[in-house]
């Protein structure tokens, strides 16, 4: 093991890793890793999509100090202004 190797800050030992080692051998549970969702969470009930959108460096430098002043993501704060276009 190299030295200092962490795992979330907390260093891997020799004796973890033969634990996970241990654990690999004995089997893996199918129905339990099928049950851990993939992706980002749905939005809705149909799938999403994913729209690309040209901004110039100042346009995305307004977006981006709007999102921080009201703590919210670009996505979220562009969802929302097209929600409010729209009504």
């Amino acid at each position: 093991m190299s030295e200092g190797e962490t795992i979330g800050g907390v260093p891997v030992t020799d004796e973890q890793i033969q634990v996970w080692a241990d654990e690999a051998e004995a089997g893996i549970d199918i129905d339990l890793l099928k049950k851990r969702g993939r992706g980002r969470p749905g939005r809705g009930a149909g799938p999403a999509q994913v729209v690309a959108l040209r901004l110039t460096a100042e346009e995305l430098a307004d977006l981006d100090a709007l999102a921080a002043r009201a703590h919210k993501t670009r996505s979220e704060l562009i969802r929302a202004a097209l929600a409010a276009y729209a009504a």
